[in-house]
């Protein structure tokens, strides 16, 4: 009981130093840059504005660049979390649902036939691609007499996502103007969105993480296999798609604002399941906390790569995440 109570405390106190950090690398976020900005500026920024460049970039770039960060990078990884739980495979993030495949190919759409150029306008074009191939995914995956299986959604999902960025990249070829527009959204990036942007998401972000700490605990029971959580009463059907209604919400939300920004979903619930163990009801606020810290490293890391240019932030995350998945992969191949 005693051991139990102190990794209970442990746990909690990893929580209040992720969230320190999260803090503190948002304070980060507002400060550094290409643009050289003193702590003493960004403080003057919020308690004194005198509208100078500095205090302009502040209030109107930086500090939404930090939060529009925090809520995408939590977001993406608590949907990897529960998409590597429902599916039962390691491997799995967001984009095995098509999300980031669906999101990008309705963006080239409307910006080849309907000369679509506005990133608020990106946003919500791509939240509706990605709910569509996630639910295109989810129906796909339920065919059949045994119904939806973790082998039969990772397929289905691969299969759309194969798809969808086929379409993609032949519109693309074709499109020389559609390619220049969402270059630089389909690489993935926080950099000049606007918190009008987060905020026409956030709802379905906070109903996303919500959710998934209420079904945290049916989710451990999910994962000790099908054939317990049935005999346990539970009503696995409905779990999965409470999950993947989760997955859209939390995945679609953030490809929105942000593009597709991948690894975070692999990754990041590997880190907290490192820390947690495999219980959900710690598994997901951990992947949160995790995944804003990843993102808002990698943002500001991403600022000083190729000065004075910047880098995308997808890219840094497809650095730090690849040799991951690579090494995740090998280990899962061996256990075969």
């Amino acid at each position: 009981m005693t051991h139990k109570l102190h990794s209970v405390n442990r746990k909690w106190f990893g929580i209040v130093i992720g969230f320190l950090l999260v803090m503190m690398l948002m304070v980060g976020s507002v400060v550094y840059g290409l643009t050289s900005i003193t702590w003493a500026t960004a403080w003057r920024a919020f308690t004194q504005f005198d509208g100078s460049n500095a205090h302009i970039i502040i209030i109107e770039n930086r500090v939404p660049r930090a939060l529009i960060g925090a809520a995408v990078g939590a977001s993406l990884a608590v949907a990897g979390a529960l998409m590597q739980a429902i599916t039962r495979n390691p491997l799995a993030s967001p984009s095995i649902l098509g999300v980031n495949a669906g999101a990008s190919f309705v963006i080239v759409i409307a910006v080849t036939f309907f000369s679509v150029s506005s990133l608020t306008t990106f946003s919500w074009l791509a939240f509706l691609g990605a709910a569509f191939a996630s639910i295109l995914v989810y129906v796909l995956g339920s065919l059949g007499r045994e119904g939806l299986t973790p082998m039969k959604l990772t397929l289905a999902g691969a299969a759309m996502a194969a798809m969808f960025s086929s379409l993609t990249q032949g519109m693309l070829v074709l499109n020389e103007k559609a390619l220049e527009d969402v270059l630089f959204w389909l690489a993935g990036s926080i950099e000049g969105r606007s918190l009008a942007m987060l905020y026409s998401v956030l709802p379905y972000i906070g109903v996303g993480l919500i959710g998934a700490l209420l079904i945290s605990t049916k989710i451990n029971t999910l994962v000790i296999g099908e054939d317990v959580a049935k005999g346990l009463g539970q009503r696995t059907l409905l779990v999965k798609a409470g999950a993947a209604l989760f997955i859209v919400f939390l995945a679609g939300g953030s490809v929105a604002v942000a593009g597709p920004i991948g690894f975070i979903g692999i990754v990041v619930p590997h880190v907290a399941r490192f820390f947690t163990g495999p219980d959900y009801r710690w598994v997901i606020p951990y992947s949160a906390i995790l995944g804003a810290i990843l993102l808002l490293s990698a943002d500001i890391a991403a600022r000083y790569v190729i000065l004075p240019l910047e880098a995308p932030v997808g890219v840094l995350t497809a650095v730090i995440g690849t040799p991951f998945f690579i090494y995740i992969a090998r280990r899962e191949f061996k256990q075969l």
